[in-house]
């Protein structure tokens, strides 16, 4: 198998930052976190995901979140200064990040744009995130990646709601 070098991994090598590269199966029906999880031994809560928002302003903003996480867009928003965010439409994903859905890292995209990292972040040795490339991953210490990519922490999970409560 030819060896796999993305943008996101020169760039960290490039900081200094070291990291561990994890593949998983692409052939999963059906891949839940569960299975990714599984497939690359890791706690399915150091699994982060990277979503890409446009704002009424026409900025775009990156947060990064556990992957069984929902992202509040109302925080997204307070945290960016906008009035209000929304997720971008995947096919405007690759154009505006060099990143094909499901593959978006928050390193090394064509243009750095304001990235907010979930808060939480900082209490973990270590977070996964996407490689650049669909079935890679790259797990590292979320200090790195703030310090990459000047990029901020903030409270973005939308809070669960119990039908008990």
């Amino acid at each position: 198998m030819k060896k796999v070098k993305t943008n996101a991994m020169r760039l960290l090598e490039e900081a200094g930052i070291p990291y561990t590269l994890h593949t998983y199966n692409m052939k999963h029906p059906v891949l839940t976190p569960e299975l990714l999880a599984k497939d690359i031994d890791r706690d399915v809560h150091l699994i982060y995901k990277t979503l890409v928002t446009t704002s009424h302003s026409g900025q775009h903003y990156v947060f990064c979140l556990p992957l069984t996480e929902e992202l509040d867009l109302k925080k997204a928003a307070k945290a960016s200064g906008e009035k209000s965010v929304a997720l971008i439409d995947q096919k405007d994903l690759l154009k505006l990040t060099g990143y094909e859905r499901g593959g978006v890292s928050p390193v090394g995209m064509k243009k750095q744009l304001p990235t907010f990292l979930e808060e939480g972040c900082l209490h973990l040795p270590s977070i996964i995130v996407s490689a650049g490339k669909r079935g890679f991953q790259v797990e590292v210490d979320p200090k790195g990646i703030l310090s990459l990519i000047t990029a901020e922490t903030a409270d973005l999970l939308a809070e669960t709601k119990s039908i008990f409560k």
